[in-house]
């Protein structure tokens, strides 16, 4: 018996992304005790505009030492193309995993910067395809062609609705009510192209409501995030804690699942299970929260294989 498994199995998993600002060397320089899953470096909102040049040439030193405890480093660049044409440029090597991208507006835009990344990695000896994007929408013009962004390119591994910047395109308050129905958007144009919806339903802004945070962050994985960016090191504990799943909710997956094979094998395509019918809907749900604590173990076996030098 064969069950459908998620969308995309080779998406990466990124629970918590935390930004750090490239020009700000004590926030680089703890960057990889925080436990985050990967580390953006911003040349984006924390940078000003007269050290944009400055500071994406910084990136090239830094990338090593927040990725020494086996963070994923993404880079998020600028929006105005004549600076991330320069962004791109200098920051693509082998030691970024991934671009985040503010402020796509069509999937013509997606694919004009692959084509330069393909050009940068050629041109570097980088493996061909290697530099991921992280898509972000974040004005209501960019919204109606979300899905179509998603899809624009094999580079596109995450996509995510920028919600500040997204709220004030609208000339809204960024909380939960009024971002409750972008982002569901977001989640289900993510999931259509088999890609990995990033973000939490509500603001990272206010990262001092702790209680407040853990909720947010438990209703959005309830609503089908993977996981988010955050902004203060204090969340990334929290977003790791929300965004993996429970080892007794991993336990009854695989007995459901167990079960499940056993039906098939006789037969049916439904059984009933600790006292609920399940079938092939619920069935693959559990084998995907199996496929994701799979993915998250492993990557937990390589920070720690790479924390002990092996």
């Amino acid at each position: 018996m064969s069950i459908a498994g998620p969308a995309n199995a080779d998406f990466t998993v990124w629970r918590s992304m935390m930004f750090v600002p490239v020009n700000v060397r004590k926030y680089v320089d703890k960057a990889h005790e925080r436990g985050a899953d990967a580390i953006i470096l911003d040349l984006e909102d924390s940078i000003a505009p007269d050290d944009k040049a400055a500071a994406r040439d910084m990136v090239a030193d830094a990338a090593p030492l927040v990725s020494r405890s086996g963070a994923d480093v993404i880079v998020r660049i600028n929006r105005p193309i004549e600076l991330a044409i320069r962004d791109i440029e200098t920051v693509v090597s082998a030691g970024v995993e991934a671009l985040m991208v503010p402020k796509i507006d069509s999937a013509g835009h997606v694919r004009l910067l692959a084509e330069l990344v393909d050009t940068v990695e050629r041109a570097k000896g980088v493996p061909l395809g290697q530099t991921k994007f992280i898509a972000m929408i974040e004005t209501a013009a960019a919204f109606p062609r979300m899905f179509e962004i998603a899809s624009a390119h094999p580079r596109v591994v995450a996509l995510t609705l920028g919600s500040e910047d997204f709220a004030s395109s609208l000339g809204a308050e960024p909380d939960a009510e009024m971002l409750l129905y972008p982002k569901q958007q977001c989640v289900i144009a993510a999931r259509a192209a088999g890609i990995a919806p990033v973000g939490t339903i509500g603001s990272v802004a206010n990262f001092a409501d702790v209680e407040g945070y853990r909720k947010t962050i438990r209703r959005s994985a309830r609503f089908g995030f993977e996981g988010s960016a955050c902004i203060h090191p204090s969340t990334v504990p929290l977003l790791n804690e929300g965004f993996t799943p429970a080892a007794e909710e991993v336990d009854r997956a695989h007995r459901m699942v167990a079960a499940y094979k056993e039906a098939y094998a006789q037969g049916r395509g439904s059984v009933t299970f600790e006292g609920k019918m399940i079938d092939i809907p619920i069935v693959e749900r559990a084998e995907r929260l199996i496929d994701r604590a799979q993915r998250l173990a492993a990557r937990e076996a390589r920070r720690q294989a790479i924390r002990e030098g092996r």
